[in-house]
């Protein structure tokens, strides 16, 4: 029993062991607007990207807002599926760690992962607002996965969203401020709701303006006693937040974490393992019933 335990950590640890992605091994993007995002018009400013001595791969300028799906193999989806939404201060996203070590990580476990690339509200001479289309950007893609849930094997109700740092003050405003679904609308898009079915928070930002009532989404979120104050305590309070709505909630607050640790193969100790965690949560929820 003991041995088989050791093999089963070692064959966790490998799975989490993911490099940083080349351009050319990404999954091919789905636009959220085909025809061109409101809001964008006439930019066409090719996006950036730099790879940082530890592997990162780090995007700005982007004016085509999309995901990047990781689709479980056939016979092993769950039905569910997040959206990532990476952090970096809105200025930037770290699409890596924060983004598609993670989503690959989830879709051999059989949940579908989707990276998000939204558009950055804080980019030096943005026109863009967090609350305007980078919202837009979140809540579109929560539909376009629910609208194509058959077509990917998923569960339209177990369509969730997770984010990082800033893209934590988007995953929890998209469920603050969801947009219900138009059955009539042109666009089979829009004939979907916005609300996400269950939200991860990962040392998300701006968290003095998240509210939660008995209609949010179950919560999961964690965070590192080494980070600031406002997020260190502050997660702690939004957890009040939603103990006192009715809403479960679950928090883990690690001892030796600071600010963005996310998924690296470098990441040691109990943080190391806040994924596992993560899925456990979901499956308490019925998330993973494969039926």
């Amino acid at each position: 029993m003991k041995q088989s335990r050791v093999l089963a950590f070692q064959l966790l640890t490998l799975a989490l062991t993911t490099s940083s992605l080349s351009a050319a091994e990404l999954p091919a993007r789905i636009l959220l607007w085909p025809s061109g995002a409101p809001g964008s018009p006439g930019k066409a400013v090719a996006e950036q990207v730099r790879v940082t001595p530890g592997g990162d791969r780090v995007v700005s300028a982007i004016h085509q807002p999309g995901l990047f799906p990781y689709l479980p193999a056939a016979g092993k989806s769950t039905g569910a599926s997040v959206i990532i939404a990476p952090g970096g201060g809105h200025r930037e996203l770290w699409t890596s760690h924060e983004g598609h070590n993670l989503a690959e990580w989830l879709s051999e476990r059989g949940v579908a992962a989707f990276v998000l690339y939204y558009r950055l509200a804080r980019e030096t001479n943005s026109t863009y607002t967090i609350d305007g289309e980078a919202l837009a950007d979140t809540q579109r893609a929560l539909k376009l996965v629910r609208s194509r849930a058959a077509e990917w094997n998923l569960k339209p109700d177990r369509v969730g969203v997770m984010g990082f740092s800033a893209g934590g003050e988007l995953a929890a405003l998209a469920d603050m401020r969801f947009v219900a679904g138009d059955a009539q609308a042109g666009d089979p898009i829009n004939r979907v709701g916005s609300k996400p079915d269950f939200l991860a928070l990962i040392y998300p930002g701006s968290s003095r303006r998240f509210e939660a009532s008995k209609a949010s989404s179950p919560v999961f979120i964690v965070c590192g006693y080494n980070d600031r104050p406002d997020i260190s305590r502050g997660m702690a309070e939004v957890y009040l937040k939603y103990k006192e709505a009715g809403v479960p909630a679950e928090l883990h607050i690690y001892a030796k974490a600071g600010h963005g640790f996310g998924v690296r193969d470098t990441l040691k100790g109990a943080v190391g393992k806040w994924p596992d965690r993560w899925v456990e949560w979901l499956d308490d929820l019925g998330m993973l019933k494969r039926n």
